[in-house]
């Protein structure tokens, strides 16, 4: 085959083979990783990007080997002579032969491309892009992630939501994070991006929206007191998480916060949005409007003024909907509940909290010092045990050594400490933020902390001595541990926010 003298030049040459080249290599790892799935969880970034670029590289080449051939030839002929445009004659059989060899390879390439291109944007937007590409960096959120109740949901769809606008900001918000990535720029922990998240409205309430009905939960929760005998404390909570109409009227749910009838305003004075200064309640059916302010956090109309006002929405509670970092009581108590780690071992929600609530520099030393303080401990007290329930005490190492390893990331700093999760009160203020008794306006209203307004304890106690409520009474709540009355007075997180 006859084709132009202009394309028998180094340069061409070597496009032309880098270009077939890669076009083979990226054939060949498709059907590799397609019917014996070689190459894991990178294979994609090679198939439809990196090759990719290669091989349009190798295809430039081909044109500019030729014209730069083509200038010398004409240089050293045609000196003097005013250049003209090439002529372009299909009864020369190498111009013919190239032309088709052009038209041909060309359609073949855009078919090619234009499925590498739709198989490219396919692979960036997958969870495993997301989330394993920057293995160090994303492993925190990417484990976490595989632990909610949003798994099943891929990441671009809270993270950037449909629309091409959101695409494009997104993308060029993922290049800023790939030089920090690559210059080791990047913080740790990552910053929770509160102020570039696209509005729930527009993403969460795809599925989830204030005019769906959520009837009220029963949620049995199980813990155990880091004593001896482990003991064993569960609490019935009716979660009030929409309004009814009862004997006694209508009771107003959490949920009553993005009724389509209310609007709420709130300020910061934090990046985190935990400490909140100044709420605004407008009923948007009458026109009523409350303000109401901190008494313990008193500020200034033009310090107020220069704050952001944010108007609430589902995520200023479900701020870690899918990406929640376990306190330990709570993964241990679940791990206990589930009889992961037997409650009959002694003391060994102790040992987990004294273990687990110690800073570490890597897992592996974590895991470590998990391993030895559990055994040295049974050791001291009880060195028969160390044989006699040796399966079980591996178990319980090996579930509080699963639970570090879900819920606590010390390369990246992350863990419950740095992304304090809004839904409750527990191991954050959570809802106390605004419901702390402090909050009112000026005729006196207050925000009230009010247990009873969101949920209704029906049962408490020990599994051998249980308290149940009568049918519209609720129970007044007992610490499992004798406090006194500090409970009422002092926010939960004060203690549990670290501490067992």
């Amino acid at each position: 085959m006859k084709l132009p003298s202009s394309i028998k030049n180094w340069i061409s040459i070597t496009g032309a083979v880098l270009a077939v080249f890669n076009l083979a290599s990226i054939l060949s790892l498709m059907l590799l990783n397609y019917f014996f799935g070689f190459g894991g969880s990178y294979i994609g970034l090679f198939i439809y990007i990196v090759l990719p670029v290669f091989m349009i590289v190798g295809l430039l080449l081909i044109p500019i080997g030729m014209r730069i051939f083509r200038k010398k030839a004409r240089k050293a002929e045609l000196e003097g002579k005013a250049l003209s445009w090439p002529v372009i004659d299909f009864n020369n059989l190498a111009v013919r032969n190239a032309s088709i060899i052009f038209v041909v390879g060309t359609v073949f390439l855009l078919i090619i491309s234009s499925m590498g291109s739709y198989e490219a944007f396919h692979y960036t937007e997958s969870i495993e892009f997301c989330g394993k590409l920057c293995h160090q960096v994303m492993e925190p959120e990417y484990t976490t992630y595989h632990g909610s109740s949003h798994e099943r949901v891929a990441c671009v769809e809270c993270h950037v939501g449909s629309g091409a606008s959101w695409y494009v900001k997104s993308k060029l918000s993922g290049l800023y994070q790939v030089y920090s990535v690559l210059a080791d720029k990047y913080p740790t922990p990552i910053p929770t991006p509160i102020a570039n998240l696209r509005p729930a409205r527009e993403t969460c309430e795809e599925c989830h929206w204030p005019e769906k009905f959520y009837d009220w939960k029963l949620r049995i929760q199980h813990s155990y007191v880091a004593d001896d005998e482990n003991t064993e404390n569960i609490i019935q909570l009716r979660v009030k998480t929409s309004s009814k109409t009862n004997s006694h009227g209508i009771e107003k749910g959490i949920h009553q916060h993005i009724s389509p009838d209310v609007k709420i305003e709130y300020k910061a004075t934090d990046d985190k949005r935990q400490v909140i200064p100044w709420v605004k309640y407008t009923n948007t059916k009458t026109g009523e409007v409350q303000i109401f302010t901190d008494s313990d956090n008193p500020m200034s109309g033009e310090e107020l003024d220069s704050l952001e006002t944010r108007v609430m929405d589902c995520l200023d509670c479900h701020n870690r909907p899918s990406h929640d970092y376990k306190v330990p009581q709570n993964f241990i108590d679940k791990s206990i509940t589930e009889g992961k780690i037997s409650k009959t071992l002694p003391s060994i929600k102790l040992l987990a909290m004294t273990a687990l609530n110690q800073d570490y520099p890597t897992k592996d030393s974590a895991f470590l010092a998990i391993s030895t303080q559990v055994k040295e401990y049974y050791e001291m007290v009880d060195p028969d045990m160390l044989e006699s329930r040796a399966s079980d005490i591996n178990q319980a190492i090996a579930e509080i050594q699963n639970g570090y390893a879900n819920n606590i990331f010390p390369a990246m700093n992350a863990s419950w400490k740095s992304y304090p999760n809004n839904i409750g009160h527990m191991e954050a203020d959570g809802c106390f933020r605004c419901h702390n008794d402090r909050h009112s306006t000026e005729s006196g209203k207050l925000i009230s902390k009010d247990c009873n307004l969101c949920h209704d304890i029906l049962a408490q106690g020990t599994p051998d001595n249980m308290q149940y409520s009568s049918s519209f009474e609720s129970l007044e709540f007992v610490h499992p541990m004798d406090i006194g009355e500090d409970w009422k007075t002092e926010n939960c997180s004060t203690c549990h926010s670290a501490l067992y």
